[in-house]
């Protein structure tokens, strides 16, 4: 496939999803406007504004719909959700190509008893990388699977919601340039608090290598510190770094996201549009310098 036509490609989906984007707030802010609950079509807005929304009914879907956006927002919310998550990074190596990941991450919270829940968070990339180099081929196929289980209370204490559990790295790679070839394991946690709309807390895990039959054992450290905002009309501007230092080779990888989130209807089906650019401040030589990514979560509310 020629290299030119796969970037153009992947910078029109991208400018694609900006102006949906875009669209749906416009629509989102015309509905806040004329008092609808959203468009009159198989496309259904969530309330514009909770505040103006009239009667008891409007007011309780208005707090359903509030509590939803904040669980989407939860990475260890009592909520089945369903991301696809799309990412380019472009300028790696000295061809300055592309990398395409999807990841497909689906969240699965099972309650253990009245005190406590397991959330199994899996990430499953598939991975497209252009040529890297003269000479160096494309690559594409599945890369490794991170598999993670958080044990959390229901009760949040002192309003800090938190959970802690183990971390698997699964060699599912379909080709040793899109993996480590290694199966590994370590501790995750997370920690966060959400109050007056803003959310922010932090994400680690760390996972070592045990077997496997790639060249280099992996010892890497994950740190994603985030911070959101969600306005009345649950639009959340959100900033992150999904940073990651690889003890092996002393050397830190940290990109910076600048995301906004809108969620919506499509006939009764609530999902979540995201729209983000992405900076790398540190990382290998020779790796990506920015990215882009859209992401379409389908959530399943109880």
């Amino acid at each position: 496939m020629n290299t030119f036509s796969v970037r153009n490609k992947a910078l029109a989906a991208a400018i694609a999803g900006s102006l949906a984007l875009t669209g749906l707030a416009a629509a989102q802010a015309q509905s806040a406007d004329t008092g609808n609950w959203g468009l009159r079509s198989s496309l259904i807005l969530a309330p514009a504004n909770p505040d103006a929304s009239g009667g008891g009914g409007a007011d309780e879907e208005a707090a359903k719909q509030a509590e939803l956006v904040k669980k989407t927002l939860n990475p260890i919310a009592s909520l089945v959700s369903v991301p696809f998550q799309n990412n380019w990074d472009f300028g790696i190596g000295p061809s300055d190509a592309m990398k395409y990941t999807l990841n497909f991450q689906p969240v699965i919270p099972i309650s253990l008893n009245d005190d406590w829940n397991m959330i199994s968070r899996t990430i499953l990339p598939t991975v497209y990388l252009e040529s890297t180099a003269p000479g160096v081929s494309s690559k594409f196929g599945l890369g490794d699977t991170v598999q993670s289980f958080f044990f959390s209370p229901k009760e949040a204490p002192g309003g800090w919601i938190m959970g802690a559990g183990p971390v698997l790295l699964l060699p599912t790679a379909t080709d040793i340039a899109l993996g480590s070839g290694k199966w590994g394991a370590g501790p995750t946690a997370v920690v966060l608090r959400q109050d007056k709309g803003f959310t922010y807390g932090v994400l680690a895990n760390q996972v070592w290598s045990y077997e496997g039959w790639g060249d280099q054992n992996v010892n890497a450290t994950y740190v994603q510190p985030f911070l959101g905002y969600t306005t009345k009309t649950y639009t959340t501007f959100l900033v992150n770094t999904e940073s990651t230092y690889d003890w092996n080779a002393r050397q830190w990888s940290v990109p910076m996201n600048f995301m906004i989130t809108q969620m919506l209807k499509i006939g009764k089906q609530p999902i979540s549009l995201q729209l983000g650019y992405r900076y790398y401040a540190d990382g290998p030589k020779g790796g990506p310098d920015w990215g882009l990514r859209f992401a379409v979560t389908l959530l399943f509310p109880k």
